[in-house]
């Protein structure tokens, strides 16, 4: 496993338009997930983690403070503060792909492209979403999920071909979806954007997956399915708009709650 000092030590990714705290704080975060700070570890202290970082005790303090609000860590009075014993499930609290929020350490999702196309839109919903005109061209991805053989959803992903994005960017996003291995739309999007693609939002309602939809899914077609459309924003603009049908079988989907 990768020394934590090592790790949390590499050069944190050069980005003006996500603050320093935001990179910190994922730089901490993705150290806690991944197993180099182990649940019940303690963390080296604020000054210990600025010069491990190269940036400010206050840049680390403002980072996390996000971690405990969000149960990653706790503090015990005189001593410091500890990674959580049971880390948070990845849920809907936050913007995230859903093969992360599918995916467990046993069994991981696997992605199965069943469509890449260039659309010119006449559907209502997805222009309104998008907040573009009739027929303003779309590209649309659609990806079958499994995990452990077993088909468990099904995501259709709309994407600008123009507006929140350049039409190159946009078109090399599009060649990535083509790819083999690539991820959902939406892990891409995080991946070259991180925390600028925001806010968003899901919407969670029952429903049938229709004909078409059904034999993607292997199901007969007025077999109930969880439906989340999801959204979210470039800049302001929108630039993602998809719907997930997942199957009961795919298990629990958590929702953080403050009080």
């Amino acid at each position: 496993m990768v020394d934590r000092l090592s790790f949390l030590s590499e050069e944190i990714p050069r980005d003006t338009g996500v603050p320093l705290r935001a990179r910190v704080h994922s730089r901490i975060l993705d150290a806690i997930r991944s197993g180099v700070l182990p649940p019940g570890s303690m963390i080296p202290t604020e000054t210990e983690l600025g010069q491990l970082m190269g940036v400010s005790r206050t840049v680390v303090r403002e980072a996390l403070m996000l971690l405990d609000e969000d149960g990653f860590l706790f503090s015990r009075r005189g001593v410091g503060r500890f990674v959580a014993d049971t880390l948070p499930p990845m849920g809907l609290e936050r913007i995230r792909p859903l093969e992360e929020l599918l995916s467990t350490p046993a069994s991981p999702i696997v992605l199965s492209r069943s469509e890449v196309t260039l659309q010119h839109q006449s559907a209502t919903f997805v222009t309104e979403e998008l907040g573009l005109r009739a027929n303003a061209a779309t590209w649309f991805f659609e990806t079958v999920l499994s995990r452990d053989a077993e088909v468990v959803a099904l995501s259709q992903e709309h994407f600008p071909a123009a507006g929140a994005i350049d039409v190159d960017t946009s078109d090399a996003i599009a060649a990535a979806m083509r790819a083999a291995d690539s991820g959902s739309l939406l892990s891409i999007l995080l991946d070259k954007y991180g925390p600028r693609i925001g806010p968003g939002a899901v919407r969670i309602m029952p429903g049938a997956p229709g004909a078409s939809r059904a034999a993607l899914l292997g199901i007969p077609a007025s077999e109930p399915v969880l439906i989340m459309t999801q959204t979210a924003a470039l800049g302001g603009a929108p630039c993602y708009l998809a719907k997930h049908l997942v199957l009961s079988r795919a298990g629990h989907l958590s929702i953080l709650q403050t009080g």
